[in-house]
């Protein structure tokens, strides 16, 4: 059979391997190869090939292969385990977006100094250099050989696959997993890796099941990668959200209100920004803003569908013997909105915004910070729109969404989510929205991916995945188009025609919720947002008091400017007052001594440790204010 690898072809026997290949057709490829793409779908480099077509060697610039790499990197960490301790039982050991993880049932929860332990004896296989064996079995067999070896969630695992599948399993040395696969060829592969936490884990992520102990690591083919990667998360600790919050008092999370953030003075200075900056693009783009209830009745939840497929994370209640839920989803409200009055295709689009709180019980241990709480704000929007009208409504959320994100300095990936399991609707209802995202994304030429099966259960989704400034995504935005619950609703307008007809619907966000984008927004920006996002944009520091009139004139006359200043008029050394400033991350320090008191100057410095003296209170002011207008994400040079 002929197979062909970068445009170089050769005749080979049915079962050759894509390592064999390599060494003939691409030998300088071959070396960096950690897996292979036989006409299109990722292979192993051992994996038997029984059809002709082109092969692709593929490295860990690959995202599929890097995956591969990590997984084989957690068969590697079970192995170390098993060995080091005999009685612990394999769960499950997935590759995951930059590392790997491998759950186990252990005596005693593993210390981390247990990790050192486990890293030197994963070394210690990595340089034998263990092939990775592929083998199937039938179901009988596997379970007998699960058993034989004392791995009852492997014979779980087992028992919930079909019954006429053979079953796949890999062999590194004296270790055996039940497992799909793909590998490496060898563990050899694996030049750098880390172990980096200790997690506890609920089997199969319910809270009825016993917890295990969830190991996390990550791995690379280079060590200087490895090292720029640790060298990130070690960032990202320093930027947590949860730390910063508390550090800059803007918000926190108690134990009395678990998933109910708390906002402080300044954390609602920053949210009102937002809010403020959110009702501005709106209106300029056409929306108007309405309110409608926390509380609504279970009738309506179960006409709009969620009461059946979203019950188990609404939270309800009883008022005059009758059941209610908090809404969890701000569209049955607006739908009520929309359906008040009567509609002419001349009204449409309509396009409705709403700031609207929602309450879902999520699980206490799905809970992290501000990115993952029980009571949030959406930032949704409900457009009503004609069939007609569809492709141009859903570039404008687009252009809408790509404005946002460009004055907050992020970049972006879009990810297009088609039909789940649990869907409602019409197969041609389905068929047809689809088809409109991607045409409008096509139209625009916009680089998306496709998410099988993970759309709304009402409609297909274009999702935003915002790129921090460590390289981190974020899902944040969305689209979702509905031709679902205008039908559930009865919605109607009158055509050109003078007849009833059906509107089609977009749910919309732009930031997801007011309290994740915040979280994200502290992160990106380490607590040190930009001017006209800062709490306090300036702090005056006096060096004595004979300077504490002119610093009080000062922050007037800023004040009345619309700029936020805080007055620092203690009796401390300056060197500390300023390093304090630095520690809350505010942008400018204005110092005030006697001899900038008798000029009308002052001395600015700012974040990025530049100082800038005998700067006078007019240009201080347009300076500042100028900045402020432009929402730069970086601070101005114009004191030079």
């Amino acid at each position: 059979m002929k197979l062909t690898v970068m445009g170089r072809s050769g005749e080979y026997q049915p079962g050759v391997n894509a390592l064999d290949a390599f060494k003939d057709l691409a030998p300088d490829a071959r070396k960096n190869a950690i897996a292979a793409r036989h006409n299109g779908k990722l292979v192993e480099l051992m994996a038997p090939l029984h059809e002709e077509g082109t092969l692709e060697p593929l490295g860990f610039e690959d995202e599929e292969a890097r995956h591969l790499l990590r997984h084989t990197a957690s068969h590697v960490l079970a192995s170390a385990v098993k060995n080091l301790f005999p009685k612990a039982k394999l769960a499950i050991g997935p590759s995951i977006e930059n590392g790997f993880y491998y759950d186990f049932d252990v005596e005693e929860p593993f210390q981390p100094e247990d990790l050192a332990r486990i890293e030197k004896e994963m070394a210690r296989i990595i340089k034998k250099n263990e092939r990775e064996e592929r083998f199937t079995l039938p179901r009988a067999e596997a379970i007998a050989l699960m058993q034989q070896r004392d791995e009852p969630y492997k014979v779980e695992l087992i028992l919930d696959l079909p019954e006429d599948e053979a079953l796949s399993f890999y062999r590194q040395g004296e270790f055996i997993d039940l497992c799909a696969g793909p590998h490496l060829p060898s563990t050899g592969k694996i030049k750098a890796f880390k172990l980096t936490s200790l997690a506890g884990a609920y089997w199969r992520g319910s809270e009825k099941n016993k917890m295990l102990q969830r190991v996390y690591g990550t791995a690379f083919t280079d060590k200087a990668d490895l090292e720029a990667h640790l060298a990130r998360i070690e960032e990202a600790k320093k930027r947590d959200h949860r730390k910063l919050g508390r550090e800059l008092d803007l918000f926190d999370l108690m134990e009395e209100g678990p998933g109910f953030p708390f906002f402080y003075a300044k954390g609602m200075v920053l949210r009102n920004l937002l809010e403020d900056y959110w009702r501005k693009i709106h209106r300029q783009a056409g929306y108007e803003e309405i309110k409608t209830p926390l509380i609504l009745s279970q009738e309506l939840w179960e006409q709009s569908g969620h009461w059946e497929n979203y019950r188990e994370n609404m939270y309800t209640l009883q008022i005059d013997e009758q059941e209610f839920a908090i809404k969890p989803m701000n569209c049955p409200g607006g739908i009520l909105a929309y359906k008040r009055r009567l509609w002419s295709y001349r009204d449409l689009p309509a396009r409705v915004a709403e700031l609207g709180l929602v309450h879902r019980h999520e699980k206490s241990g799905a809970l992290h910070g501000l990115m993952r709480v029980r009571a949030f704000t959406q930032d949704d929007a409900h457009l009503y729109m004609t069939p007609e009208q569809i492709k141009d409504e859903i570039i404008g959320v687009y252009k809408l969404e790509d404005r946002v994100y460009r004055d907050f300095g992020f970049s972006y990936k879009v990810e297009l989510s088609t039909r789940p399991e649990n869907s409602i609707g019409s197969d041609e209802m389905w068929d047809l929205s689809t088809r409109a995202l991607q045409e409008a994304l096509d139209e625009m030429q916009v680089p998306y991916t496709i998410n099988e099966g993970d759309g709304a259960f009402y409609g297909p989704k274009i999702d935003f995945h915002l790129q921090d400034s460590l390289g981190r995504g974020w899902q944040c935005g969305t689209l979702q188009l509905d031709m679902n619950l205008p039908e559930r609703f009865d919605m109607t307008y009158t055509g050109s025609d003078g007849e009833k007809h059906r509107p089609v619907m977009i749910h919309r966000t732009v930031l997801g919720s007011m309290e994740r984008f915040i979280g994200i927004l502290t992160e990106h920006f380490g607590g040190a947002f930009p001017l006209w996002l800062s709490p306090v944009q300036a702090r005056i520091l006096t060096i004595t008091e004979r300077a504490d009139a002119a610093a009080k004139a000062l922050k007037a006359e800023m004040e009345k400017a619309g700029l936020r200043v805080e007055l620092d008029l203690r009796n401390e050394k300056i060197g500390f007052k300023v390093r304090e400033a630095q520690l809350m991350k505010i942008p400018y320090m204005l110092v005030i001594g006697d001899r900038e008191a008798e000029e009308g100057t002052v001395s600015v410095r700012n974040r990025k440790g530049q100082a800038f003296n005998g700067i006078t209170h007019e240009r201080l002011i347009a300076t500042l204010k100028a900045e402020e207008a432009s929402k730069a994400t970086e601070q101005s040079d114009a004191f030079e």
